[in-house]
């Protein structure tokens, strides 16, 4: 029996690449697309490698709506797992209009594919950062939405894309998956976080001191009302949000109908725990530059993440000290990232 087709839209990114190894270990046929715009064409090899499986490549753009649609007659494909898009916040807030194109008309066009050859499941890469600051915590998908910067409202005005297509089309069914802060790496180390340029998140900026490329992390703000300080976040291992992605698209074929859940672990660290963790992991010392506080940064943001365990039979089961040995192991193996 063939196995079910399910295209990987952005498939050779940092999360995307490592869905694709839990999709084929599941029984699923990854089928990958990807403009490369922020990946690189050495991770197809890797996902290839730890998958044994000539998985399918395409390279080409969310946006290009007839190429889409041949894709998806061509590979049979049943479900769309979507992570293709832009996702630097200070990016998106001085190139909104980049933003909106690229992210909510990718999204548009990917739809619009899918409608025309009834292609009706679709699992999306939402965000935490929909919810803005925090009114209580733990965050619960009930919570206000008020997102701060285009990046995050692009998510939203996605999501709401996602329920109107639903409620026009009783067959279509997605899940909006909003994660928190994922960090780690393939226990192999053959995949990982390679971000261009200087870092915009924390772990791979720790990463990169240890490993020599950095002289020191920089530390924005140690007087929030925290028990040291510095901001607390969730932090979910990237292995962990793989099999979340599993989950629900086997959610939404058994139950057919859609949902929006959080992927987080429901526990807080701060800058100074993942620090220390690091140093742990790695034998290496971390020097800190500590900075005032970055504009639009909340002081605490974890997630309360009973209901995807409910709903969806998955919970977080990798904690830090796993985070921070798999990212380190990744960072020391490949130091410079994936070969060009």
């Amino acid at each position: 029996m063939a196995k079910p087709a399910v295209l990987v839209t952005g498939g050779l990114g940092y999360i995307g690449s490592h869905a694709c190894v839990a999709l084929a270990e599941a029984g699923y046929r990854p089928v990958i697309v990807d403009n490369l715009g922020n990946a690189k064409a050495s991770v197809l090899e890797r996902i290839r490698e730890l998958t044994q499986s000539d998985i399918s490549f395409h390279r080409a753009d969310v946006r290009e709506r007839q190429a889409l649609g041949a894709l998806l007659a061509r590979e049979r494909v049943q479900a769309v797992l979507h992570f293709a898009g832009w996702k630097a916040v200070g990016e998106s807030v001085e190139k909104p209009v980049m933003y909106y194109e690229n992210n909510v008309g990718g999204t548009i066009a990917l739809l619009a594919a899918m409608a025309e050859h009834g292609v009706r499941r679709l699992v999306f890469s939402s965000s935490a950062t929909v919810y803005g600051e925090p009114e209580r915590l733990p965050l619960t998908e009930d919570h206000p939405l008020r997102p701060v910067n285009p990046y995050a409202k692009n998510k939203l005005v996605i999501e709401h894309i996602l329920a109107d297509c639903a409620v026009a089309d009783a067959g279509f069914h997605y899940a909006a998956l909003r994660y928190f802060n994922p960090i780690g790496a393939h226990p192999s180390a053959r995949l990982g976080e390679d971000p261009r340029g200087v870092p915009n998140n924390l772990l791979p900026y720790v990463a990169q001191v240890a490993v020599g490329r950095r002289p020191s992390l920089r530390v924005w703000g140690r007087d929030y009302a925290t028990p040291d300080g510095t901001g607390v976040r969730d932090y979910i291992h990237v292995m962990d949000l793989a099999q979340g992605h599993v989950a629900a698209l086997a959610y939404l074929e058994r139950r057919a109908r859609s949902i929006t859940a959080n992927l987080g672990t429901g526990r807080g660290y701060s800058v100074l725990e993942v620090v220390s963790a690091f140093e742990r992991a790695s034998g290496k010392s971390i020097p800190l530059e500590f900075h005032p506080r970055r504009a639009g940064d909340v002081a605490q943001s974890y997630a309360d993440a009973s209901f995807a365990a409910r709903e969806l039979g998955w919970r977080a089961r990798l904690g830090l000290e796993a985070m921070c040995r798999d990212a380190w192991r990744w960072q020391s193996g490949n130091p410079e990232g994936y070969p060009d």
